[in-house]
């Protein structure tokens, strides 16, 4: 009889290992789909959350490309004589006036002609609580020799 008893144990014991089993494959799965969905939520803050201080022209005209808004920070009479396309002049000295102007929701590019007044636009704008802006390095003298678009007159 001893001998009885044991096999039934020992089934048991494989019995209840075999209904683990699938429930081990599905805390697993879980915990996959949990990790891509954090990696997916961290991917999509970093598309959201603040940009460096300053990027470089290529980077720059990657974010022209996805409809970034370029904020041209030099006087009226520098812009009419060249500026990028499609973007908008806020002279600098007008700059803290006229933020409700800005998107709240779009990378924000600020440019102007070497990239000394871009930087001043850029701090007040991170001053006033923009998280998603950032500078063109070299402004628009690096951009036009990179060979990016521009309007003249």
């Amino acid at each position: 009889m001893p001998k009885r008893h044991r096999t039934t144990k020992i089934t048991k014991r494989r019995n209840s290992s075999k209904l683990a089993h699938p429930w081990l494959w599905v805390g697993i799965a879980g915990i996959v789909i949990l990790l891509v969905a954090v990696g997916f939520l961290i991917l999509l803050k970093g598309s959201t959350g603040a940009l460096p201080a300053e990027i470089t022209p290529e980077q720059a005209f990657q974010k022209y490309q996805q409809g970034a808004f370029f904020l041209d920070v030099r006087t009226l009479d520098d812009w009419k004589q060249v500026h990028i396309a499609k973007s908008t002049l806020i002279p600098l000295d007008e700059l803290s006036a006229r933020l409700g102007e800005l998107p709240g929701d779009t990378d924000i590019v600020v440019v102007c002609l070497s990239g000394r007044r871009s930087k001043e636009g850029l701090s007040i704008l991170q001053n006033a609580g923009f998280k998603r802006v950032t500078s063109l390095s070299g402004g628009l003298q690096a951009w036009s020799v990179a060979g990016y678009p521009v309007e003249t007159p």
